[in-house]
Formats: C-alpha cells, sequence, structure tokens
C-alpha cells in the first residue's frame, strides 16, 4: 500500500511540475508575442511619422536680427537635432525590436548625417575662415569631428551622446556669431567658399544618381579617364562595366537620398538667406530656388508600401528612376549655379 502511496503521489507531482512548466512557457510565450505586437505598433508608428516633411521650419533663430551665418548654422542644427528628437530618436545604433527591424528609416539617416558631416567640415575648413592661414573656430574645431563619430555606437559613449555634444558646440558658435561684442566667431559669405561647398554636394548627388540608376542594371561606358591623355589608374578596367544595384539594397538607396534630399532643402534654404547679396550679385538666386525645388520634390508621398523596381518604360513603377531623375535635375542646377559663383 505505502508503495502505491508512493507511486500516486509521485505521479501527482510529476503532473504539478509539469502543469506549472506549460503554464510558464504559456506565460512566456504570451509575453514574446505582445513583445512582438508593441515593437511592430511602434515600427509602424515610426516608419509613417519619424521622416519629417520639408515644410518643417527649422529651429527659429535665437534672435530676430539677421546675422550672417545664422541662418545656414541654424539649419545644421535642425537637421541634427531631428536625428536625435524626431519620433522613435535616434535608430541606427538600436540593438532591440523594433529598430533592428526598420533598416529604412536608418538609412534616411545615414543620408542627413553625411550632410550634416559635409557642413560642420565646410563651417569648419572654409565659411568660418577669412584665409588659409587663419586661425580655426574653437567651437566648430569641437562639432566637426563629433558629428564623424560612429553612427552605430550603442554605448560607451552611444552616438547620441556625441552628437548632442556637437548640437551644443554649434550651438555655442551661432550665439557667438550673434554677440555683436565677440569678435573671433565670424562667417565669411564669399562665392568662392559657396561654390567649394556645393562642388561638395554635387559630387554626393551624383554619387547617389548613379546608385539610383543602377536599380534596373546598366552598361555603362567606362569613362574614369577620359578628358586627360595621360591620366593613369591603378589597376586596368573594362572599357564596358557592367553597373547593378543588389535587389536587397534598392530600399536603402532610395531611403539614404530621400534623406540626403531632406537635409539639403533646409540647408539651401540657410544658404539663400546668409549667401543673400552673393546671390543677388551674381544673378543666381533663380538658380539655387529651382534646385531647392527639384530636392522638395523627392519628398512626395510614397504611396506604395514597397519600394518598387520595375524595368524603365515597364507596366510597374521605378521608384529609384524616379528619384534619380529628380537628384540629377537638382545636381545639374547646382553645375549651372557654380558656374555662375565663379564668373567675375
Amino acid at each position: 500500500m505505502d508503495s502505491l502511496q508512493r507511486i500516486w503521489f509521485g505521479l501527482w507531482d510529476k503532473l504539478v511540475d509539469v502543469f506549472k512548466l506549460n503554464k510558464l512557457i504559456k506565460t512566456l510565450l504570451s509575453s514574446a508575442v505582445l513583445y512582438v505586437v508593441i515593437s511592430t505598433s511602434f515600427a509602424l508608428y515610426w516608419s509613417w511619422s519619424a521622416i519629417p516633411s520639408v515644410n518643417v521650419s527649422p529651429i527659429a533663430p535665437v534672435t530676430g536680427e539677421q546675422v550672417t551665418g545664422v541662418a545656414t548654422t541654424n539649419a545644421l542644427v535642425h537637421i541634427t537635432t531631428t536625428l536625435l528628437e524626431k519620433p522613435g530618436g535616434y535608430l541606427s545604433n538600436d540593438k532591440t525590436l523594433p529598430g533592428i527591424w526598420m533598416d529604412n528609416i536608418p538609412r534616411w539617416e545615414f543620408g542627413v548625417l553625411v550632410q550634416a558631416r559635409d557642413m560642420a567640415r565646410a563651417l569648419r575648413k572654409d565659411f568660418s575662415r577669412s584665409q588659409s592661414q587663419s586661425t580655426e573656430d574653437k567651437d566648430l574645431t569641437s562639432a566637426e569631428p563629433r558629428l564623424h563619430f560612429n553612427n552605430n555606437s550603442w554605448m560607451f559613449p552611444a552616438t547620441e551622446s556625441e552628437y548632442q555634444k556637437a548640437i551644443n558646440y554649434l550651438v555655442s558658435y551661432q550665439q557667438r556669431l550673434i554677440d555683436p561684442a565677440v569678435q573671433d566667431a565670424q562667417f565669411y559669405a564669399r562665392a568662392d567658399n559657396l561654390s567649394r561647398w556645393l562642388g561638395e554636394v554635387s559630387t554626393r548627388l551624383g554619387s547617389l544618381s548613379q546608385r539610383l540608376s543602377a536599380s534596373v542594371g546598366q552598361r555603362r561606358i567606362n569613362t574614369d579617364l577620359a578628358g586627360d591623355a595621360q591620366a593613369e589608374q591603378s589597376t586596368a578596367a573594362n572599357n564596358v562595366i557592367e553597373v547593378k544595384t543588389s535587389w536587397s539594397k534598392i530600399d536603402d538607396v532610395f531611403y539614404e537620398s530621400r534623406g540626403t534630399a531632406w537635409a539639403l532643402v533646409s540647408l539651401l534654404k540657410g544658404i539663400e538667406q546668409d549667401f543673400s547679396a552673393v546671390l543677388e550679385k551674381k544673378n543666381a538666386r533663380i538658380s539655387l530656388l529651382q534646385i531647392i525645388r527639384e530636392l522638395e520634390a523627392t519628398q512626395n508621398f510614397v504611396w506604395s508600401p514597397f519600394i518598387m523596381n520595375g524595368s524603365e518604360f515597364g507596366l510597374w513603377a521605378n521608384h529609384s528612376l524616379v528619384m534619380s531623375s529628380y537628384i540629377t535635375r537638382a545636381n545639374a542646377a547646382i553645375i549651372d549655379l557654380r558656374e555662375l559663383l565663379n564668373q567675375g
């Protein structure tokens, strides 16, 4: 009898353990499903709301007084702050859900970041210096390298903290520009300075245009050494090159281009204010406004839930080729604007 009782109670204990285990498993599974559902909801919301409209005005100036350089610096602060403070915050360094699912927003962020880095470099190297032998601005010297910090560092230090420090230094530079008692903070709105920055922008847009166009695959003539009979390169290359963007990278290139164009709209609006006299003298304001208009068109709402990759004249749309069209036209207008600025 004792043996039967021991067996019975042993079986009962096992049943209880199994029931507890099943309950624990159910609780864990339910929690996991709930976490995925909530994360997916946040991902959908951030995807729809994280990318701001070009109609959103830059951060308001510290003062109403029109001081040369304030508008451009303001635009740089605006686009960098947006990276950190948009819905969902900065996602490129996220290591958990839903950030790790959202590759389009990080590519958009990278496009914005590249333009922020280029402008910070231009401010430090050209706009804030009167000549090649002049001293660099102390705030810009600290801000520019922080924007070049690793864009996907999770901690020790986190990317956000370094970019926030860069913003603080830029705001300090802006405040020193406004203060009439401070003489060591300057912004020189000259045609040569503007032309050099536009040259960097043109290079970026040209590369993006080529990558966008390669969504359908292209056979291109190698023009790397064109225009110079004595030019050489490190290794030989074919006369005809096959170029095609991987299908898994097509949406990445699209959103990187979209982020680049969004940032440039704000920066060019700042340039329009600070270089007003230069543009009027060169009769170049209309050219700048045309560039802004072409870039604003890249921000139109995408009605498809996916970035389509149809053929050039096929039944389905190819969003990359449409984006490339706007980017190419903006780049052509930048080349024309540089020619106007370089004329005496």
